[in-house]
């Protein structure tokens, strides 16, 4: 194509390079390797549905194949070179990025939806919180009591008041988790004596910390367009095009016509398509090459929904589908469940996409369940659906 164009395959290569699936996975995976996967794609959600495997550890799994999840844990909560922190909802990201986030720390939404005005009830539990957490260093909501009169229990919702009060200092940037327990339980301490000085300290307008995220958006993307831009750190698309247009005038992102596609799109100026991509692998709802649907169905022409909260009988596809890329393209999806009484991989559903060739994707889907049936400490895959294409499934895990 014509130079300032892009076919949608090269479109493809340049996203999967940026996002991390243009290498082959390493023999043996060491803290390096996470490390440059979570530098690389600037931020990981965070997703405790535990169906399968908690989002985030699928994120580095799905590009560099089994590894021991306490490298990661090591990384975020031992080295602290990485943090958590609302990013792209609930996210790991890296340690460097606290002083982009602090003005949306100033104006942070108390979740759930309505805490605030129990806090302005009861600023004297609030200050409470905050000096226990002084007093005997980093807690968990377990640790606390809630307030003399009032019930642990938030009426409709999941959260307790003990932990939507540390929440909200969290999300303010007063806290910052310390540690995870083993039942996933954060556990808060004094945001001074968990991100260093250099970073907790540093001040960054706001204008300039929109513009590094933004930049920081478009080395993970590859390609994208504003509304892809705007949505990996959740910011208003308005915030994000002067932004744009700053990195365009300083030559950091080049405007870009993509076959297909109605809205200009921005190509980084490190971003290059990958040679070959010969990626086999399931992809976590929560991945950042998905995550936004309607950039994944511009890259990958598949339309995705996650269905969890959609009821039973009107599900098209299943609870916990995810995608399985191969190659270049997303050609299947697959309904999964870890049965951990069992020691089994339930495969509940599995469907090939318009186009794909059963056999081969079957043959390499196979291979890629057993490995990561393995890696979930599981003995065997077991397939429960009655597609055709379930059946073929089914038929290579037998041989």
């Amino acid at each position: 194509m014509a130079r300032g164009e892009l076919s949608l395959e090269e479109a493809r290569r340049i996203a999967l390079a940026a996002h991390g699936f243009d290498r082959p996975r390493p023999p043996r995976v060491s803290a390096g390797h996470i490390r440059r996967v979570l530098r690389q794609l600037s931020l990981v959600q965070i997703d405790y549905v535990n169906v399968l495997v908690p989002a985030h550890y699928q994120v580095p799994y799905s590009r560099l194949g089994p590894y021991d999840r306490s490298l990661l844990d090591e990384l975020v909560y031992g080295r602290r070179e990485f943090t958590e922190q609302w990013a792209h909802e609930a996210s790991i990201l890296p340690v460097d990025a606290w002083p982009l986030l602090r003005h949306r720390m100033e104006t942070h939404r108390v979740r759930p939806w309505g805490f605030e005005r129990f806090l302005d009830r009861q600023p004297d539990y609030a200050a409470w919180v905050l000096e226990q957490v002084r007093a005997r260093g980093p807690l968990t909501a377990a640790d606390l009591p809630a307030p003399d009169g009032s019930s642990r229990r938030i009426p409709g919702a999941w959260h307790t008041v003990p932990r939507a009060t540390l929440e909200a200092h969290f999300g303010r940037g007063l806290l910052a988790v310390a540690d995870r327990q083993s039942n996933f339980a954060r556990a808060y301490d004094l945001a001074e004596r968990v991100i260093p000085p250099e970073h907790r300290e540093r001040s960054v307008s706001r204008q300039e910390a929109r513009r590094e995220l933004v930049r920081r958006s478009a080395r993970a993307c590859g390609v994208a367009t504003a509304g892809d831009l705007a949505d990996y750190y959740r910011m208003p698309v308005d915030d994000v095009r002067p932004c744009v247009a700053e990195l365009v005038e300083s030559r950091e992102l080049r405007q870009v016509r993509v076959e297909r596609w109605r809205e200009v799109a921005y190509l980084d100026r490190e971003a290059s398509p990958a040679r070959r991509v010969a990626a086999a692998s399931l992809i976590s709802p929560f991945d950042p090459l998905i995550w936004f649907r309607p950039r994944t169905a511009r890259l990958f022409g598949f339309d995705y929904r996650l269905e969890i909260f959609v009821p039973e009988p009107k599900r098209k596809w299943g609870y916990y589908v995810l995608p399985f890329l191969y190659g270049e393209r997303l050609v299947a999806r697959v309904d999964l469940k870890s049965d951990r009484v069992g020691r089994r991989l339930l495969v509940l559903a599995a469907y090939l996409e318009s186009g794909a060739k059963s056999e081969a994707v079957a043959v390499a889907l196979a291979s890629e369940l057993r490995t990561m049936a393995r890696w979930l400490g599981l003995d065997t895959v077991v397939v429960e659906g009655r597609s055709r294409f379930g059946r073929t499934l089914a038929a290579h895990l037998r041989g």
